[in-house]
């Protein structure tokens, strides 16, 4: 199926047996219940299919996330969470001794899982730790940081729950485990093994949990939600309530298009996405709008609902440079979406 370009007649409930949700820029952002997930959850959950939530935030347990969601208005069991915290400390279990020790640079989230392992978390270099476990937590500074480094930079494996470099809050964008990552790796010149998303570590524990047969990725984060569906051969849907923006989307490289976009959640499951095809003067149309690419500018005409101005200005540019290997040029894209309200 090319990205945006079949579209779906109905429902995306009707073609996948579970939903794997991600959380930060999707359900909630930071304390507060993105407006109307709560309704499309509880809808999901009538249709019979099968929820995961999953979450590249290592900082919380599975309990602690699944009572947020259920005080936002989205029950939530613990066992329907899968973080990456759990995504790790099953890779370090695989590698290491019963029992043995590991450096923890992070939040509650990594102690409770590598316990549930078997594993015992420490806090510094010094307490001969077998690995060095590294997610992301509010608490962590520059202590940590350096015990982690200490133990890194003398050869010691190091795992990263994920590498994403910014996560969304009520007051903005701040650093997210990635940046934090880079700390120690700038210090170190190592790098560490991963198993968030878009690694396949995190997608795998939550599939398994939902027992699917054909997930929906649905996600905010073009290099981590799409690309790790995309890796797994998985659909996805992006909603951009979040991190991604419709300047990134149309600016996607391939591993990066997500095969639904939507405004929205209730958009994105609820309602049917139209399809993008190719009309006059190989103009890819969608809906009241059609967009044409000649070779370094995209531009838009028309009226109408503005995803749909969005997917059919994605769906040009993407051929123009799959087909004819060039870019569309920012200033085009700029207009065209401003054109369409963007």
């Amino acid at each position: 199926m090319r990205p945006l370009v079949d579209g779906s007649p109905g429902s995306l409930l009707d073609d996948h047996d579970a939903v794997l949700f991600d959380l930060d820029g999707v359900l909630y952002i930071g304390p507060d219940v993105v407006p109307g997930a709560a309704e499309v959850v509880a809808h999901v959950r009538a249709r019979g299919v099968a929820i995961a939530y999953v979450t590249n935030n290592a900082s919380r347990t599975p309990q602690t996330v699944a009572a947020h969601l259920s005080d936002l208005g989205i029950p939530a069991s613990p066992d329907e969470v899968a973080t990456s915290a759990q995504a790790v400390a099953t890779l370090i279990a695989a590698d290491v001794p019963a029992g043995s020790r590991v450096l923890v640079v992070g939040g509650e989230g990594l102690r409770v899982a590598l316990a549930d392992r078997g594993l015992r978390a420490v806090d510094r270099a010094d307490q001969e730790p077998v690995a060095v476990v590294q997610g992301f937590g509010p608490e962590v500074g520059w202590r940590q940081l350096a015990e982690g480094t200490y133990a890194v930079g003398a050869g010691v494996p190091w795992y990263a729950s994920n590498l994403d470099a910014t996560v969304p809050t009520p007051g903005g964008i701040a650093p997210g485990n990635g940046a934090l990552v880079d700390v120690i790796a700038a210090t170190t010149g190592r790098r560490p093994t991963v198993a968030g998303k878009p690694e396949p570590p995190l997608h795998a524990e939550a599939v398994s949990r939902a027992g699917a047969q054909q997930p929906l990725v649905v996600g905010d984060r073009l290099d981590t939600d799409i690309e790790g569906a995309n890796r797994v051969g998985a659909a996805s849907l992006l909603v951009l309530t979040g991190i991604a923006t419709p300047l990134e989307l149309v600016n996607a490289p391939a591993r990066l298009r997500p095969t639904y976009v939507a405004e929205d959640l209730a958009a994105g499951l609820l309602a049917p996405h139209p399809p993008v095809t190719t009309g006059e003067a190989r103009g890819r149309s969608c809906g009241g709008w059609t967009a044409t690419f000649d070779g370094t500018r995209v531009t838009l005409r028309g009226t109408g609902d503005r995803v749909d101005a969005l997917r059919a200005l994605c769906v040009a540019a993407w051929d123009g440079e799959d087909q004819a290997g060039s870019r569309a040029t920012a200033d085009g894209i700029e207009e065209a979406l401003a054109l369409a309200g963007w």
